[in-house]
């Protein structure tokens, strides 16, 4: 099986389908940090993010991957705390509304699901990577709530944030992504639409447990 988890920026879509994989012990797949890696590394490298052709040269030659552990790894580097940067939020929509940048991402993503039972988060699970998944869901949350998390999340990690520039920053996000020509931001027409603004982590994830008709696991 394969539940799609799609959604707005900070909607709760990582947390949500990170325990959704582990109480149905399913493997988790966060599409959205291969697009982060591989922006990551276009800033490493200093490739112009604005120039599609060598993004997709660089996207060629990049190899992506997870570990068990949910570690994000570009061509061997564990790079899981770097791609949460504010530099990468931020330039993240350039190279992912790239479209050959995105059939090459969504090949990757296909292959590493295929024949298992895993929960997948993005942008276009549910429309584009797999729309043939047995359980979509589409997060949403009002804007303000949502930087309000985006920022508690990035001062853990250091980075001293305005929450109305990180809500300016996530309302961009949103109509780049939702405009892109390739892979928009879309809720697929069978998804079930669940807002998360004035609910907590364990209620959604009932919710989506729910729609899948699957129980957690018992624990042995």
């Amino acid at each position: 099986m394969i539940i799609a988890v799609d959604g707005l920026a900070a909607s709760g879509k990582s947390t949500v389908a990170k325990a959704v994989a582990k109480k149905m012990s399913y493997e988790y797949m966060d599409t959205g940090a291969m697009y982060r890696a591989l922006t990551w590394k276009a800033l490493e490298k200093k490739v112009d993010i604005f120039d599609e052709e060598a993004l997709v040269r660089l996207a060629n030659l990049t190899r992506i991957y997870f570990s068990n552990g949910g570690k994000v790894f570009v061509d061997g580097v564990d790079v899981t705390e770097e791609i949460r940067s504010p530099r990468v939020s931020n330039a993240v929509s350039i190279v992912s509304r790239v479209p050959d940048v995105r059939r090459i991402m969504v090949k990757q993503q296909r292959a590493a699901a295929k024949d298992k039972n895993v929960v997948v988060e993005g942008r276009d699970i549910g429309t584009v990577v797999f729309p043939e998944a047995e359980v979509k869901i589409f997060l949403t949350a009002v804007p303000r709530e949502r930087a309000r998390r985006r920022k508690v999340e990035l001062e853990g990690k250091g980075h001293r944030m305005d929450v109305t520039t990180v809500e300016r920053e996530i309302i961009s996000r949103d109509r780049i992504d939702s405009t892109r020509p390739a892979g928009p931001l879309l809720k697929a027409p069978d998804a079930h639409v669940i807002d998360t603004t004035d609910k907590d982590v364990e209620q959604v994830v009932e919710e989506v447990l729910k729609l899948a008709h699957l129980a957690p696991p018992t624990a042995e």
